[in-house]
C-alpha cells in the first residue's frame, strides 16, 4: 500500500550480520545496566570531594531505560522503514490506521534483519518509532508524565526536565538535529505558525495548552532550542495550593474574597514562580454569568466559566505584515462588552490599556508580570507605560496606577524548588510622588529541615480592615474576610 520495495527491504538483510551485534545487545538491555552499576558503586562508596560529588549529581536521569545499543538498533530500523514506506500515502490515513501500518512494516523489518529483542523491548521500539513518525518523538514519554513542569531541549543530545522545582539532565535524545527541527515544525504548525531560518523564533502551544518556545539555527548555535512549559492534566484549585503549602488556609480565603469581589489584581513573580497557575486558580472565583475575555501571546489559561472569549496575538507574516500585538487585543476588548479582562502577561505598552480598562468599569480584571517584589511590580508597570511612548508626567502615571490596581499578589520560587505566595499587598494611594502600599500577608522563612527544605509560615500583618473592606461588604463577604484575617492574626 505504501509502495513497499521488497528488493530494497531485503538488500539490507545482507548487512544483517553487521546489524546483529547491535541488535543482540538490547535483549539483556536491563542486565548490562545493572551489571555496570556495581562497577561505579565502589568509586561512590569512598567519600568524594565536593567537586566530584557535584559532578555525580549531573548524571542523566533514566527515562524508559534506553541504552546506546537500543538507539543504534532503532536508527537502523527507522532508516529501513523510511526506505520502505511512501510518506505521501501515509499522510492520507488517520492516526490509528497509520500507526497500524507502521507497526506491521517495522515487525517485518525486525524479522528480515533477524534482530534479537524481547517482547517488551520490541513493543517499546514500535511505540518509539510510531511517535517519531506521527507524534512528538522522544518527547512523548516526557509529555505523558504529570510530575514534569518544564522540558528543555538544548540540541539533539541534551534534554533537561524540571521536577519538584529542580532541573535534571535526562538520557532522552533525538536522532539528530534534523529530527528535532522536524518535531518543532510539527508542534508550531498545529497553531498556524512556522519556524525556520527566516523566522527562527516562535511561541506556540500544545493542544493541552502547554506553552512552547522554539529558537532555531542560526540563532541557536548547537541546534534548535525547544522549551515546553507543561500544564498538569488535572487543573489546580486554590485548595491544591493550600495542600502544597503555597498559601495558608486563611490566605486562600482572602484570595477568594479578592477574586469574588472583583478586585483589580496584578500577579507578580519571577520566571517559573507559578504566576499563570495562580492566575488560573484566581479565575476559579469568577461568577458563571460573567463575560470574561482573555488576551495572551499563546493561549494557555484554562478558565472553567461558560462565557469566555479567548484571544491570541499573531506574529507578522513573511512580508512583515499582519501582526496583531497584545495592545491591539486589549484595545479591542473594550469594544466587546467584557465584564473582566484577563491579560496572560503584561510586558509592554498594553499595560496602559489594561490600566484604563481596570479604571473604566471592568472591575476584577487581572494580569501577570515579571517582578521580584510588589514594589518592583509597580515600577515595572510605570516603566512599560513610559516605554510605550506616552508623554505623561510620572505623577500622572502613578495616580493612574493607584486608581486602577487594588491588590498585588507576589509569587516566588524558593531555592529549594518550592513555590510560595510571599506577599498579598494592597495599593493604597500616593504620598507626594511615592505610591503607598501595605502588606496583608507575608511569608517568613525560619530555616530549613534535615532534607534541605525551607521551613516558614504565612502570617498576617495585623491589618483588620483592608482598603477593599467596603468592596467586600458590597458583595456580602465582609464576615468571611474578617474571620480569615482574625484567624491569621492569632
Amino acid at each position: 500500500m505504501f509502495g513497499r520495495r521488497t528488493a530494497e527491504v531485503e538488500t539490507p538483510s545482507q548487512s544483517a550480520p553487521a546489524a546483529k551485534p547491535k541488535a543482540a545487545a538490547p535483549k539483556p538491555a536491563g542486565k548490562p545496566a545493572a551489571a555496570a552499576a556495581p562497577a561505579k558503586k565502589p568509586a561512590a562508596a569512598s567519600t568524594p570531594p565536593p567537586r566530584v560529588a557535584a559532578v555525580a549529581k549531573q548524571q542523566p536521569v533514566e527515562i524508559g531505560g534506553r541504552t546506546d545499543e537500543y538507539f543504534q538498533t532503532k536508527t537502523t530500523i527507522f532508516n529501513a522503514l523510511i526506505d520502505t514506506i511512501d510518506l505521501s500515502q501515509l499522510a492520507q490515513l488517520d492516526t490509528e490506521s497509520a500507526a497500524e501500518e507502521i507497526r506491521d512494516i517495522v515487525n517485518e523489518i525486525i524479522s528480515i534483519k533477524n534482530v534479537q529483542m524481547s517482547i517488551a523491548e520490541q513493543e517499546a521500539l514500535l511505540q518509539d518509532i510510531c511517535n517519531d513518525v506521527l507524534g512528538y518523538g522522544p518527547l512523548e514519554p516526557l509529555l505523558a508524565r504529570d510530575d514534569i513542569a518544564d522540558i528543555m531541549v538544548n540540541g539533539a543530545n541534551r534534554v533537561f526536565i524540571e521536577v519538584a522545582g529542580k532541573i535534571q539532565l535526562t538520557n532522552v535524545r533525538f536522532r539528530d538535529n534534523a529530527q528535532l527541527m522536524n518535531i518543532c515544525q510539527r508542534i508550531v504548525s498545529q497553531v498556524g505558525r512556522r519556524v525556520d531560518e527566516a523566522s527562527p523564533i516562535c511561541d506556540a502551544r500544545l493542544p493541552d495548552g502547554s506553552r512552547v518556545n522554539v529558537i532555531a539555527p542560526p540563532l541557536s548555535i548547537d541546534g534548535a532550542a525547544l522549551t515546553i512549559r507543561k500544564f498538569k492534566k488535572d487543573k489546580l484549585r486554590i485548595q491544591d495550593l493550600v495542600n502544597f503549602g503555597s498559601i495558608s488556609p486563611e490566605g486562600a480565603k482572602v484570595l477568594e474574597v479578592i477574586g469574588a469581589c472583583r478586585i483589580n489584581t496584578l500577579i507578580s513573580g519571577g520566571t517559573g514562580s507559578g504566576k499563570t497557575t495562580l492566575l488560573n486558580c484566581m479565575t476559579g472565583f469568577i461568577e458563571l454569568d460573567e463575560r470574561v475575555i482573555t488576551c495572551e501571546d499563546a493561549a494557555e489559561l484554562q478558565l472553567q466559566q461558560p462565557h469566555v472569549v479567548r484571544l491570541e496575538t499573531r506574529p507578522p507574516n513573511l512580508e512583515g505584515q499582519g501582526e496583531v500585538t497584545m495592545r491591539d487585543l486589549v484595545k479591542n476588548c473594550l469594544r466587546m462588552r467584557p465584564e473582566r479582562i484577563i491579560v496572560g502577561e503584561v510586558r509592554g505598552p498594553e499595560a496602559f490599556d489594561l490600566l484604563q480598562a481596570m479604571n473604566t468599569g471592568h472591575d476584577g480584571s487581572m494580569g501577570t508580570l515579571h517582578a521580584n517584589s510588589p514594589r518592583e511590580a509597580l515600577q515595572r508597570v510605570e516603566s512599560m507605560i513610559t516605554m510605550g511612548g506616552y508623554n505623561l508626567p510620572s505623577k500622572t502615571i502613578r495616580e493612574m496606577i493607584v486608581g486602577s490596581i487594588d491588590v498585588i499578589i507576589q509569587a516566588a520560587r524558593l531555592r529549594d524548588g518550592s513555590r510560595r505566595i510571599t506577599h498579598v499587598t494592597e495599593v493604597l494611594g500616593t504620598e507626594g510622588d511615592t505610591i503607598i502600599t501595605q502588606d496583608l500577608f507575608v511569608y517568613d522563612v525560619s530555616g530549613e529541615d534535615d532534607n534541605g527544605k525551607l521551613v516558614g509560615r504565612h502570617r498576617s500583618t495585623g491589618i483588620a480592615r483592608p482598603a477593599f473592606w467596603d468592596r467586600a461588604k458590597y458583595y456580602g463577604m465582609e464576615e468571611a474576610l474578617a474571620e480569615a484575617l482574625d484567624a491569621a492574626a492569632e
